[in-house]
């Protein structure tokens, strides 16, 4: 009797079944999700693989970051920022919000629960996620729980994992390789030429700050950009577009944009900065890729201080071959290459049948 009380303890511990929908990841959108669930008395159950929630913004950002929106067009539902808080909130600021939005709706994750994988099972008519669990009473040991649920939310946003790109030669170069993820101020790189692959919001963003801290930055320009101004008028770029977007079609609203933005930035292609054939926001609609809304650095780029270079080759020790065959020497990489979500990983979706002819 005692044996079989022990296994049904421990089918008990490793299978749960969740009155509701299960939510995956303490983020913004998780803790959105929960909010309005709780408001409307629908019982759920968030899951967040790190041990605190806004992980990847505790984490995985630099300290200068601030929101690239107003705060009114970044604002979770049913809680407003403080009115105390910038237009434009700092990382810190924005973390404080979301510490303080879980402790409003008195938002309650099971951290430290990783998903391994998610399928739909047709027999029952039910989600099985399978996780693993680790920190106190797991005894430093992973313990794998399986939920069974109704409803699943998927809310681990774009940006899960670090894209790494395959460099020739990288592993050769000696000198300090970093992913923009784990960078954290130009401090540490006072008086060094640095190497930076990308040319997107942190691209830029990570130059400018190398810039502040009296760095050499030297910024990969492989593909076309779009470069806005964060502001048109002292008003927030995107907050323009969506106004606009409500009278015209996105093409006409793309014309509109870049027409303005050539007056106050100027012809960008001058500096390195090509601008793809599609506007900024057909190219978001389309492709997902996300203009760059400057906040100083094109400044520091017409004035030199941050230098523009095509597509890198390969590297040598200590420098880097770009594609037009100069070599230059650099004393650190910083990879601002963007980050992809891991859901590809983990969530099992049947493809759909296709019926024989």
């Amino acid at each position: 009797m005692a044996q079989m009380s022990g296994h049904r303890e421990i089918l008990k511990r490793r299978c749960r079944l969740v009155n509701g929908p299960l939510i995956v990841g303490a983020g913004p959108s998780g803790l959105a999700v929960g909010a309005c669930l709780k408001e409307h008395g629908v019982p759920f159950v968030i899951l967040e693989r790190s041990s605190s929630i806004a992980s990847l913004w505790r984490n995985r950002t630099y300290d200068r970051l601030k929101l690239h929106l107003p705060k009114q067009f970044s604002q979770l539902p049913k809680l407003p920022f403080p009115d105390d808080f910038p237009e434009y909130p700092t990382r810190n600021q924005f973390i404080d919000y979301l510490e303080s939005y879980a402790a409003h709706f008195e938002l309650s994750p099971r951290f430290n629960e990783t998903v391994q994988s998610a399928k739909y099972d047709d027999t029952c008519g039910m989600w099985r996620v399978s996780t693993t669990a680790a920190g106190p009473g797991t005894a430093n040991r992973s313990a794998e729980v399986e939920y069974i649920c109704q409803w699943l939310v998927v809310s681990t946003g774009e940006n899960a994992e670090p894209v790494i790109p395959e460099m020739e030669g990288l592993r050769k170069f000696g000198g300090q390789v970093t992913h923009a993820s784990d960078y954290r101020s130009g401090e540490t790189y006072q008086g060094k030429q640095v190497l930076v692959v990308g040319c997107g919001n942190s691209g830029m963003e990570v130059c400018l700050d190398l810039c502040h801290h009296k760095s050499f930055p030297v910024m990969v320009v492989r593909d076309s950009v779009h470069v806005l101004p964060r502001e048109i008028f002292r008003k927030s770029t995107f907050e323009l577009a969506v106004f606009l977007m409500k009278w015209f079609p996105v093409k006409v609203v793309d014309k509109i944009l870049l027409a303005l933005s050539w007056m106050i930035l100027g012809n960008t292609e001058r500096y390195g900065l090509k601008r793809p054939s599609l506007g900024p926001l057909e190219l978001k609609q389309m492709q997902g890729k996300t203009p760059v809304l400057d906040i100083g650095a094109l400044r520091k780029i017409k004035s030199g201080d941050i230098k523009v270079v095509p597509g890198a080759k390969g590297f040598l020790h200590g420098s880097v071959e770009l594609v037009d065959g100069r070599v230059i020497d650099v004393d650190s990489v910083i990879l601002a290459t963007g980050y992809c979500s891991n859901v590809p990983s983990w969530l099992q979706v049947k493809p759909a049948s296709s019926s024989l002819p």
